[in-house]
């Protein structure tokens, strides 16, 4: 099969497409043909990509950590899928991931894909639709009626922030640059701050969670907005100020199906839509690397 791979430790110029063997599975294991994929832009960063969980090195390895396909194969004593069934989900980080044809998955880490639903979507909503679940709920405790801050509100993870906490019955406060304005709003915002005119968020009041997927300065001025018992949430850095009565959390998203079944099914019924910026095929993945590095807003996708 084809797959994206990359043979050292380095940044997007080091990978390269390849005739490799198909994927080997396991108990639990089931394998998909790759409809579509995703990726997170700082990957290859991340010591799963270069180690398997004993700390040995698996390079070459193939990045990607979104799916959505078809159920090509099924392992002995694997339950909950059959051959042919749509799918999509997060593959494990210290494993081959979806910048290939084929990719042996977990399968408790993926949810049927509704009819609905295309690849590209299938493969967009996955990791960025439970990274806004888990940091809104099991993290966040966010209830209808709440003032929630997201900063980076129009990015491929930001944009499903604001959606989902909308949704919730949340009033949204948005961050970003001034060109995210019109879409935060669209997507449900109440109110858009510019942080080249406010980077200190001196004009925010009081709210009762912030869900930061910016990091830097803003994470550190994100404390002080909060009300008595507020909660601090990022992707991007541990909260380097803790609020006042309050909780600051940094996390990082997990398989989930239960979780995942749900963000799905807020997209089958219109009510949720990952903000796709760019559609690559396979033969061009490693442009679509070097895209995301170059600022490219959104999610990318890559399709076989």
């Amino acid at each position: 099969m084809k797959a994206l791979r990359i043979h050292e430790r380095g940044g997007a110029d080091l990978l390269v497409l390849e005739e490799v063997p198909e994927p080997q599975h396991v108990t639990g294991d089931v394998v998909v043909g790759v409809g579509a994929a995703s990726f997170v832009p700082d990957e290859l960063d991340w010591p799963g990509t270069w180690t398997n969980r004993a700390g040995q090195d698996r390079t070459p390895s193939v990045p990607g950590h979104e799916v959505a396909g078809i159920v090509t194969e099924v392992h002995y004593g694997t339950t909950g899928f059959a051959v042919g069934d749509r799918v999509c989900g997060m593959t494990d980080w210290h494993r081959d991931g979806s910048m290939a044809e084929y990719v042996a998955v977990e399968a408790r880490n993926l949810a049927p894909l509704p009819a609905a639903l295309d690849y590209v979507q299938g493969a967009a909503l996955p990791l960025a639709g439970l990274t806004a679940w888990q940091g809104l709920f099991d993290h966040g405790n966010l209830q209808p009626g709440q003032t929630v801050l997201v900063h980076g509100a129009a990015g491929g993870t930001g944009s499903l922030i604001v959606q989902i906490a909308k949704d919730t019955g949340a009033h949204v406060i948005a961050t970003g640059r001034a060109r995210s304005e019109n879409l935060a709003k669209e997507l449900g915002a109440d109110r858009f701050i510019d942080l080249a005119l406010d980077p200190e968020l001196t004009g925010v009041g009081p709210v009762d969670l912030v869900f930061d997927t910016v990091g830097g300065p803003v994470l550190e001025h994100s404390a002080a907005v909060l009300k008595p018992g507020g909660t601090l949430v990022s992707i991007t850095a541990p909260p380097p100020v803790t609020p006042p009565d309050g909780r600051a959390v940094f996390f990082i998203v997990e398989p989930n199906r239960d979780q995942l079944r749900k963000v799905l099914h807020l997209a089958e019924i219109g009510r949720l839509r990952a903000q796709v910026g760019a559609v690559y095929p396979l033969s061009e993945a490693k442009e679509a690397f070097l895209a995301k590095r170059n600022g490219v807003p959104g999610k990318i996708v890559v399709t076989t």
